[in-house]
């Protein structure tokens, strides 16, 4: 039977291992994000073998919903004893972020008949082309080009995240988060206690970190790393709206300072909100990461 847990910054190291066997391009398969979300989800962490398994316990069904896992060895072993503990909770085997690298893993080692598919929209990732991302060249980037020009007049300039810079950035979040009456919606207070993980951990977690000054005021920061040999991802971006144009230019040049050696720009999903998904395609994703979710309703036929 699995033996669920917290997770700790003290798992970094075995659960990035996994996470490196398999490559996957998901903004869940980030040790730093399921660290500093764990609340947000009510997530919880076990080891099978050499498989790492993460589950979410706060889900609007009420039953707890799988990550497909990362790690080696025989996927066929972890998938039986993830059902032989959801058949002794009694509720179906639920398990989510499958792509069209995943699934056909899952399917190779279940009927496809045992199974049924739900899409999740806004989880999908958004997934931009790196270099179109940093020369934001064309007629479709005109906006976007016209917002940076004018936030240039500021005269900013860019860095890279100390220790010393921690506290501005923290405070500068905080402020969006109490100018929106954050502290009334439950994603907002999961993602000030995300923020404070990351600045908690910033070296632990190899985390990379950009920020905007202008005349010395903190105008935007943005924090993100490696997810694969392929993709970077940006975790957390947050931009101080006085500054007209901040929130492209530090997109622009938070990409072009630490992921310009990578091929894809993973800016994570849109949680089904209308302004972050309009704010997501104005950048022109080269694709959308698509994932669904695998329902089991009888968990017991796939123990072995």
């Amino acid at each position: 039977m699995l033996n669920f847990r917290d997770i700790s910054i003290n798992d970094r190291d075995w659960i990035q291992t996994a996470l490196r066997q398999s490559g996957f391009m998901g903004c869940e398969y980030s040790f730093a994000n399921n660290l500093a979300w764990c609340r947000g989800f009510g997530s919880r962490i076990a080891q099978f073998e050499q498989f790492y398994l993460i589950c979410s316990f706060k889900t609007e069904s009420g039953i707890p919903c799988f990550t497909f896992p990362a790690g080696s060895g025989d996927l066929s072993r972890v998938l039986s004893a993830m059902a032989e503990y959801a058949a002794a909770e009694k509720h179906p085997l639920i398990i989510g972020g499958l792509t069209r690298q995943s699934l056909p893993l899952l399917t190779a080692c279940v009927p496809s008949e045992s199974f049924s598919l739900l899409e999740n929209r806004g989880g999908w990732d958004y997934i931009y082309d790196v270099g179109e991302f940093i020369a934001m060249s064309g007629k479709k980037f005109h906006k976007k080009r016209n917002h940076i020009s004018q936030f240039s007049r500021y005269g900013a300039v860019f860095s890279e995240i100390t220790p010393d810079d921690y506290d501005q950035c923290i405070a500068l979040a905080a402020r969006s988060y109490n100018a929106k009456d954050g502290y009334t919606d439950a994603s907002s207070v999961a993602e000030q206690y995300a923020i404070h993980t990351f600045f908690s951990h910033f070296s632990e977690l190899g985390l990379k970190g950009g920020l905007l000054r202008v005349d010395g005021r903190l105008a935007a920061f943005s924090v993100g790393e490696p997810l694969n040999t392929e993709s970077f991802c940006v975790h957390i971006e947050k931009a101080d709206l006085d500054f007209h144009g901040a929130y492209p230019a530090m997109a622009q040049q938070f990409a072009a300072h630490f992921a310009k050696d990578y091929r894809y720009l993973n800016r994570e999903e849109d949680l089904n909100l209308p302004g972050l998904r309009k704010s997501k395609l104005s950048y022109y994703p080269a694709f959308l990461l698509e994932k669904r979710i695998a329902v089991f309703p009888e968990p017991e036929k796939l123990i072995r």
